[in-house]
């Protein structure tokens, strides 16, 4: 289920939502400026000494390098792989303190925010991007610029440590802005439940429109990050970062209760205490 729009208006501009995605796109754009550059050459020894496997190794480009009389203890690596190895968030590297090559210019815990605004493809920014937008104006609204961007942040780095909890020693790079936008998500969830949201709706071979009422829409996405989640224990390998949606929603739908504006009503939370009393 894709959704499109949502059918409410804010009270005011989404600041902080429009700038949130402009610098995901200024990001992604210079990644892929990066494309075009000159491969850069990394330390693989100083991995292997870590016991890791260096990242983004690539044997016939090695074996290229090393036949033309260059360093055998380097690798050539992308220069947008390059500039991902220095600013995504590598597990290993932030539980163990170690910067492993290629090293970041900025303390190493700044990775944790630098990775939220990086995506490993065109369609995994184009996701991210299109639910901040649907959701992000509303909840802004609800919170206050201010607020709504500490609310950002501070859910994207429980994100961040719910998806580290799951491989304390990963060296598998994590980047995106999804575990942050999933606490969008869930204050969304939580403070607009009956809103109805335009949706593109696979049925078999048919794909409608439909009107979903955001409670179900979230509810279902959320759900879904559970179940991938749960089938993702134990993996190594680079892929979704599950458990950082799942951490963000988790985040979102409590901190929402300290970040929204005096006097907004968490209406899903009305909706069920109101039944227990009945």
């Amino acid at each position: 289920m894709i959704p499109l729009r949502d059918y409410r208006t804010s009270r005011s501009f989404p600041t902080i939502t429009v700038i949130l995605i402009a610098i995901n796109l200024v990001v992604f754009l210079y990644q892929g400026y990066l494309t075009t550059r000159p491969s850069e050459l990394n330390d693989g020894i100083t991995w292997q000494d870590a016991g890791f496997t260096p990242p983004a190794f690539d044997p016939n480009s090695y074996m290229l390098h090393v036949r033309g009389g260059g360093d055998p203890s380097l690798y050539p690596v992308s220069a947008d792989d390059y500039f991902l190895l220095q600013y995504a968030l590598i597990p290993a590297e932030l539980i163990g303190g170690q910067d492993l090559p290629p090293t970041v210019p900025v303390p190493l815990w700044l990775t944790l925010l630098t990775s939220m605004f990086m995506h490993g493809s065109l369609l995994h920014l184009i996701g991210n991007m299109l639910y901040l937008w649907i959701f992000g104006d509303n909840v802004e609204d609800a919170m206050g610029h201010a607020k709504f961007l500490a609310f950002y942040i501070v859910c994207g780095l429980i994100a961040a440590f719910a998806q580290i909890a799951t491989g304390i020693s990963s060296a598998v790079p994590m980047i995106g802005a999804s575990g942050a936008i999933a606490a969008v998500l869930a204050a969304y969830f939580m403070l607009f439940p009956r809103s109805r949201v335009l949706t593109l709706v696979p049925i078999f071979f048919f794909i409608r429109l439909m009107n979903i009422p955001a409670v179900v829409l979230l509810g279902v996405w959320f759900l879904y990050q559970v179940l991938s989640g749960a089938g993702s224990l134990g993996a190594q390998v680079g892929g979704t970062a599950w458990f950082a949606h799942i951490g963000g929603f988790v985040a979102g739908a409590v901190l929402v209760f300290v970040f929204r504006r005096r006097g907004v009503p968490i209406v899903l939370w009305q909706m069920v205490t109101s039944r227990r009393r009945i």
